[in-house]
């Protein structure tokens, strides 16, 4: 285990979890429950809150994840970034899966599942609708939720901090011709102001936030960043929570429509978070990458960067399109299933470092 891993495994150790880390799953599933119900029967003010918008990039849920990551990114200390580069492997398995596997691997299912064995009960003039919108998902790294999938396993923040950086300066490059190739367009229309502008209000800006912050309780003494992140920890979460409220409020009538569809477009998506996040997991391990690495590694290999997907989805094809509603079953899937990645990651640390049970 590298220094870093023993450093971020000492003070993960110190600190309790609260209720909303222990019960988090449950708290989600009420979410989804909640949000559903409460778009369904109540839709007015989540149609208003969604109207709340730039660039197609939702304001509100854009201040929720500020208050999702800024806490996360309170942790890092940037002089200590130059130390990534001892993590380099886990960058390349990153890197390998996120845009070499990830993308194909979901062009692949989407035909196996969507276009051939699903093909009878879904409808016909939607097929090639919904495997773009399962593409547009799968095209895009996730930029700000990895931060709390990170911290959940203890992973090794400045990894997190310098691999999301990479994946948004390869994304401004590589998403239009990945996207173009899998939906066998010659070109591809993608929102560029969108994509730009939620770089810097998902990493650009809660980084320079926390950077101040950080300084300033740091100029009191250390007792003052770990009484302010103790704080915020809790609420760092219940913003969580409160953003999958939006997000499943914003979509409760088409959930609640449309059941079968989703539960068919769920499978692909499903098993393409459990191959990726596990191709990523076990080729850290061949590599004797360091747990604290493999972990989020496998995490931000296997996640979506939604926000993207969505935008992306409505403006090429429509709010009512297939493709629009595969990306919102992608965020449907996402928190659930991820979470379920980060418990595995957790049990099987031992495993991973050849530790008996």
């Amino acid at each position: 285990m590298s220094a870093q891993c023993e450093v971020a495994g000492k003070a993960a150790a110190k600190a309790p979890m609260n209720v909303f880390e222990r019960y988090l799953t449950l708290w989600v599933a009420l979410c989804i429950v909640v949000g559903v119900a409460l778009g369904h029967f109540i839709p007015a003010p989540f149609q208003a809150i969604g109207r709340m918008e730039i660039a197609q990039v939702n304001l509100p849920v854009a201040v929720l994840i500020w208050l999702m990551v800024i806490p996360m990114l309170l942790k890092i200390d940037f002089g200590a970034l130059h130390q990534v580069k001892e993590h380099w492997k886990g960058i390349g398995v990153t890197l390998f899966i996120n845009w070499a596997v990830k993308p194909f691997s979901m062009a692949l299912l989407g035909y196996i599942f969507i276009s051939t064995l699903f093909r009878p009960w879904l409808p016909p003039e939607q097929i090639d609708s919904y495997i773009a919108g399962l593409i547009l998902l799968a095209a895009a790294p996730c930029t700000a939720m990895v931060f709390v999938w990170s911290n959940l396993t203890k992973g090794e923040p400045h990894f997190t901090l310098s691999q999301v950086a990479l994946n948004d300066l390869i994304m401004v490059f590589a998403f239009a011709p990945i996207v173009g190739l899998l939906l066998g367009l010659s070109s591809i229309t993608v929102p560029w102001d969108t994509l730009l502008l939620s770089v810097v209000l998902y990493i650009v800006i809660p980084v320079i936030i926390a950077q101040i912050w950080r300084k300033a309780l740091l100029a009191r003494g250390p007792q003052a960043l770990a009484a302010t992140l103790a704080v915020l920890g809790p609420v760092s979460l219940a913003a969580l929570l409160t953003t999958l409220v939006l997000l499943f409020g914003f979509q409760g009538e088409q959930i609640i429509a449309q059941p079968l569809v989703i539960l068919m477009l769920a499978v692909p998506i499903t098993i393409q978070v459990y191959f990726n996040s596990g191709l990523a997991y076990l080729l850290s391990k061949k590599l004797g990458v360091a747990h604290c690495v493999a972990g989020p590694s496998a995490l931000i290999g296997a996640s979506n960067f939604f926000e993207l997907a969505v935008a992306a989805a409505i403006s090429l094809f429509g709010f009512h399109s297939g493709a629009a509603l595969a990306t919102v079953v992608g965020v449907l899937i996402e928190v659930p299933v991820m979470l379920s990645v980060v418990k595995i990651v957790n049990s099987s640390k031992d495993w991973y470092e050849g530790k008996s049970s």
